[in-house]
């Protein structure tokens, strides 16, 4: 007997992969659509919260991402139907793009990809069927997705506190945890089955919001994807140097703010000590006195 075939799902891949080709051959369009903060928040482009999941870098990129949806979604499309699939595809993909429209306010930052999204599923996945197994590289053997679940969450947060790679950590992390919520909120029945697993990422996601809105300054400046990585997002080339530092400053300026300077650490307080001895330099430098004799 022929599988059933996952029509929603299948839909998702192909207008994917359709708008992917357009952003390929034509930079122009993938501009107009993709993830920008400046855009963004000033000129209340909201829509590119979501097109931007439907374009990637190239193709290895592309098919990393669909092969990953297409093995996890035609479960939660057979188990609870292709309205509430969308929804939680949809909801991950916001909440990626809004944590790092958060993360990188400040930031001259540009993203493409299904990150967010394919994160959702993959765990709302993982809630709906406990006690299987995932496979992922570099991992070289498949682990209980209860373990996966919680490698994947402490791994990304240190990965994007150390700023070690160029991985968009911010999208998937919020991606994973609103496909999580969401799954929980439709299907409450199925939270006391994986009560442990749950509350333990839900005080994961609570203890990572409070860490970011302490220190925003540890957080990526830009992103660089490497084309190993399955869930990335891509981002366009970094600021130079001066608006780096600009954009620093803007940061802890914004904290101290809303927090006061005791809220400051060593970074961010190195950040405003640099500035203002660069002012402070400015405004000894001697000019030229306007009534000299020659």
């Amino acid at each position: 007997m022929d599988e059933p075939i996952a029509i929603c799902t299948v839909a998702v891949i192909v207008v994917t992969v359709i708008f992917s080709a357009m952003g390929f051959q034509n930079p122009a369009f993938r501009d107009r659509h993709l993830f920008w903060v400046e855009p963004i928040l000033a000129g209340k482009e909201y829509r590119r919260l979501f097109t931007s999941a439907f374009l990637h870098a190239d193709l290895n990129h592309l098919l990393m991402n669909m092969i990953s949806l297409y093995f996890f979604g035609p479960g939660i499309e057979f188990f609870l139907g292709a309205p509430r699939f969308l929804v939680i595809y949809f909801a991950a993909i916001l909440g990626g793009s809004l944590v790092s429209l958060w993360v990188h306010r400040h930031h001259d930052y540009r993203a493409y990809g299904a990150s967010g999204g394919v994160c959702g599923i993959i765990f709302s996945h993982i809630l709906l069927f406990p006690g299987g197994t995932i496979s992922q590289f570099p991992l070289p053997v498949p682990i209980p997705t209860w373990l996966y679940a919680i490698l994947f969450f402490v791994g990304s947060f240190f990965a994007l506190k150390r700023r070690a790679d160029n991985v968009g950590h911010d999208a998937h992390l919020g991606g994973a945890i609103i496909g999580l919520w969401t799954t929980a909120a439709l299907e409450p029945w199925i939270v006391p089955g994986q009560l442990k697993l749950f509350l333990t990422i839900s005080g994961l996601s609570l203890l990572l919001f409070v860490y970011l809105v302490k220190n925003p300054l540890f957080l990526p400046l830009s992103s660089f994807v490497p084309d190993w990585s399955p869930f990335r997002w891509k981002s366009g080339p970094p600021p130079p140097k001066h608006k780096r530092e600009s954009v620093d400053l803007d940061a802890v300026l914004d904290k101290i703010s809303k927090s006061g300077m005791d809220s400051l650490n060593a970074e961010e307080r190195a950040v405003l000590n640099s500035a203002a001895e660069k002012y402070r330099r400015r405004a000894d430098s001697k000019k030229p006195s306007s009534d000299l004799i020659i």
